[in-house]
């Protein structure tokens, strides 16, 4: 508060520094400031707006920027991605969506339409009918009592700690509108991913917090009492996530507050950083055995784990490890190394394992290879942000996915990069309580539950146009690759036909 008025002050005192100085006629200040109070008073009190909400005269210096200078916006942007960077209309196709607004451009593609590089759908001259509702996925193998009717689109981990308690509220409300689940990330199940009474994936992540005992182990009793309430419809197992494979989460001291120590069970204003292994179980037997533990406890809620695959031979002794214990997890999530984070150091997120796609058609290759892929179900989650990622990841083997970065945006994320030092200037990753007021949840909520349900329609409609009337008849044979082009005249002109001219 105190460093936000004086923010407020300086800026002031240099208008009229400014207007003093170049024109000499301090009366103008009687005008001039009475207006910006007004302006500062407005925007401070409307919901709309974040960054106008908690800057309510600075802010206005972003959108100029914006306006005058998207290149400069649109370089930070890529910079701050891992991997194949988002499109220039990307995010904005997401603001888009999330304000129920129409989402189409003029002029055509802006891709770089290179034959080498160039990937698409092939579009069916005959298209299917689009189907307005929404595709749902079942997940639940043959020793799961209680399967769920899942949503195509989901909103991957993100936890309470990285995230504001407004933003999980607004999710929340947003997937309780929507009817898809939100994924609690490893931070805990809080009550602020219970109030708005939507659907919940809960992680178990190698800290365990939610239901670990006193010395930070699992604690049966503690994790019985949450995962069988109504709200919790699968649980997930995290051995690995994209961004840090092979380190364990990470909560700046900075986020960790009084509230969030007492939920996770740590000591306030301490960097919290999770093991990299669990405690539960240190080999593929104890994994398995860990699957029939929880849905045992759950009373037979579908049970999977996530992971970034590294050492395939690892994956293949798990997938072994099941047929040899007849024991299957209910699905699988797939994240990939060009993954997303609040804190990670920067060699594991730059330099530590396999990207999304190669991870996704290796898995689903496995288990197709060992008789298993009808027992488990895959989900992606790897920068899946538009209708077409989703039939994209879907083609690669996915039966549904998951999305972080996308819902960010929805809330009105501007990736400004402060997701670690606390000061999101939009409210979505802070736990300032400054900041986190100008995240209105009932405005971002709403935005939630029309970017997914927008998403998801676009993704209905590619179905339709490549012909297809379900996301089951979906395979990579539905898209084409700049590979292809290169060979076109040897498939389709003999030798002997090369050489022959067009008819006049």
């Amino acid at each position: 508060m105190r460093k936000k008025f004086f923010i407020y002050g300086f800026l002031l005192f240099l208008i009229v520094v400014a207007i003093y100085h170049y024109t000499g006629r301090g009366y103008l200040l009687v005008f001039i400031i009475p207006i910006l109070l007004i302006i500062g008073a407005y925007n401070a009190s409307q919901k709309k707006h974040a960054i106008l909400r908690n800057f309510p005269v600075l802010g206005y210096f972003r959108y100029l920027f914006e306006m005058i200078a998207p290149e400069i916006q649109q370089y930070f942007i890529e910079r701050s991605t891992d991997g194949k960077p988002f499109s220039r209309n990307q995010r904005s196709l997401v603001y888009q969506r999330a304000k129920n607004i129409d989402s189409s451009t003029p002029f055509g593609t802006q891709q770089n339409l290179n034959t080498e590089t160039y990937e698409g759908i092939k579009h069916s001259i005959f298209p299917a009918k689009v189907n307005e509702e929404l595709p749902r996925v079942l997940v639940g193998g043959k020793d799961c009592r209680q399967p769920y009717l899942a949503s195509l689109f989901n909103v991957s981990a993100m936890s309470f700690g990285s995230l504001s308690e407004n933003a999980v509220r607004a999710i929340n409300i947003g997937a309780k509108k929507g009817g898809f689940y939100q994924n609690t990330g490893e931070g805990g199940l809080t009550d602020y991913h219970l109030e708005g009474g939507g659907d919940i994936t809960w992680q178990i992540g190698t800290g365990y917090f939610g239901c670990r005992d006193a010395e930070g182990n699992f604690s049966p009793e503690k994790f019985s009492e949450k995962a069988n309430l109504p709200n919790v419809k699968m649980i997930e197992i995290k051995l690995s996530q994209g961004a840090k494979p092979g380190h364990g989460g990470v909560l700046p001291a900075a986020k960790n507050t009084e509230q969030i120590a007492k939920i996770r069970g740590v000591i306030p204003h301490t960097m919290i950083l999770s093991p990299p292994g669990h405690t539960s179980f240190s080999d593929t037997k104890g994994l398995i055995q860990f699957i029939k533990q929880l849905r045992e406890l759950s009373n037979g809620k579908p049970i999977g784990f996530k992971l970034c695959i590294g050492n395939t031979a690892e994956f293949e002794a798990i997938c072994h490890e099941m047929i040899a214990e007849d024991t299957y997890p209910d699905f699988i999530t797939i994240d990939g190394a060009e993954g997303g984070t609040g804190a990670a150091p920067l060699e594991f997120a730059d330099g530590v394992g396999m990207p999304f796609e190669p991870a996704l058609i290796f898995v689903n290759k496995t288990l197709i290879g060992l008789n298993i892929r009808d027992k488990i179900r895959i989900i992606g989650s790897g920068k899946i942000i538009s209708g077409y990622s989703i039939l994209h990841a879907i083609a690669l083997g996915a039966d549904m996915c998951n999305s972080a970065r996308g819902f960010m945006f929805s809330l009105g994320c501007i990736q400004a990069l402060r997701c670690h030092n606390n000061e999101c200037p939009t409210g979505v990753a802070t736990q300032n309580k400054m900041l986190m007021k100008g995240l209105v949840v009932t405005d971002k909520s709403d935005r939630v539950y029309h970017f997914h349900k927008n998403t998801l329609h676009a993704a209905n409609e590619l179905l339709a146009a490549a012909g297809k009337t379900s996301f089951s008849d979906v395979d990579i044979n539905i898209f084409m690759r700049g590979d292809e082009f290169t060979n076109l005249s040897e498939l389709y002109f003999p030798d002997n036909l090369k050489n022959v001219t067009k008819r006049n």
